[in-house]
């Protein structure tokens, strides 16, 4: 048969035991999940939630800082932000410390959208999280910071 190859010829990776393999399933199932239920009815990527909830929790950003702070390329983050602008829920200005940059924050929309999403987006963890104690939870999370700064180390800022 062409194309077929021997049992000892083939390469072994179980992608039920692979870490990025894993990783992506639950992100993409949590994204679907977050779109569905939040997102799709206020015409939010989830792009846009990640530029929303960092302005949320750390306030007015240079495009630059918001696009390091969402692993949001640099290009695209201005193209996202054109589009929150006109949507009534970022405000977009020049930086007071420099004309060439752009400060970009969460409008009283933004804030309250945000403020409605959030519970959403937290019931969300706990369902995924279901299971586990909260300490479970926690090394969870404190590993996937760990093997994120792995990755992120050593490669030039976005």
């Amino acid at each position: 048969m062409p194309g077929a190859f021997s049992v000892k010829d083939r390469i072994h990776l179980d992608l039920g035991n692979y870490l990025p393999y894993l990783l992506n399933r639950v992100g993409f199932a949590l994204v679907e999940s977050f779109t569905a239920e939040a997102l799709k009815a206020d015409g939010l990527s989830i792009d846009m939630w990640r530029v929303l909830a960092a302005l949320s929790n750390n306030g007015g950003q240079r495009q630059v800082d918001l696009s390091e702070m969402t692993s949001i390329d640099v290009s695209t983050m201005s193209r996202l932000v054109s589009r929150l602008v006109p949507m009534g829920l970022v405000t977009r200005s020049r930086s007071q410390t420099s004309n060439r940059e752009v400060v970009v924050a969460l409008s009283a929309k933004g804030r309250a959208l945000v403020r409605r999403l959030i519970p959403i987006a937290q019931t969300l963890e706990r369902k995924a999280s279901a299971g586990l104690t909260a300490k479970e939870l926690a090394e969870a999370k404190r590993l996937l910071t760990r093997m994120y700064a792995n990755l992120a180390k050593g490669r030039p800022p976005r």
